[in-house]
């Protein structure tokens, strides 16, 4: 884009100009002419002070405004490294699959979990912490054995191992309605011991299971 910008000038050595205006060069190709719409009135250019000896001086200022630059991008160069994905998950199933290091068991129903690390779960839910470091820490923490009676072991060793590896375990089988009721206990555990990601999980899950028969039991 190109702009003309006229100017009276006083003084030429100063070239302060004191009358100014700004037009588009376009304006003078597409007309075909040159001048402007508006042109200043002889008796108006004798009072302003511009008019010396019948003479006067214009500048004419030229101003090119070009593209902005743009730096391209560096690009990265070729890594002689292939970078593995994330693996903690698998170290930290390894770790309950194994029980090295436990500190904790559960006795939930009639089945022990054996396999369990205090610092892992506090870290991982607000209830387990208070129920290991806080005001809620039980009497039989010194023989290093809680009892849960609010869930059954097959939601519990879900719940564990969403809090070891942040991933739900592979669906067993393909009865919809057991998936469905699983999840929906899941849900209650998630909520009961504050892991909320875990309940949105279940919460996007159930939204898939809900048909005429289910919609009742999913609502309560």
């Amino acid at each position: 884009m190109v702009q003309a910008v006229f100017s009276f000038v006083d003084e030429v050595e100063k070239q302060k100009p004191s009358y100014v205006r700004t037009v588009e060069a376009d304006r003078f190709v597409t007309h075909g002419c040159w001048g402007h719409d508006k042109f200043v009135e002889a008796a108006e250019l004798e009072r302003s002070g511009h008019l010396r000896d019948d003479c006067f001086t214009v500048r004419c200022g030229i101003i090119v405004i070009g593209e902005p630059r743009t730096e391209a991008a560096p690009v990265p160069a070729a890594s002689f490294v292939v970078e593995p994905p994330p693996d903690s998950s698998e170290h930290f199933r390894a770790l309950v699959l194994g029980g090295k290091g436990a500190d904790v068991r559960f006795l939930v129903g009639s089945e022990v979990f054996a396999a369990a690390h205090r610092c892992v779960l506090a870290a991982r839910s607000p209830v387990f912490e208070a129920l290991l470091f806080g005001p809620m820490k039980e009497g039989t923490a010194t023989e290093s054995c809680i009892r849960i009676d609010d869930t059954v072991p097959q939601v519990f060793q879900s719940l564990l191992h969403f809090i070891y590896t942040d991933s739900l375990p592979e669906a067993q089988g393909p009865d919809k309605e057991a998936s469905a009721t699983m999840t929906r206990h899941l849900l209650e555990a998630a909520d009961r011991y504050g892991m909320g990601r875990l309940k949105l999980i279940c919460e996007d899950m159930l939204c898939g299971y809900i048909e005429v028969n289910t919609v009742a039991t999913s609502l309560a």
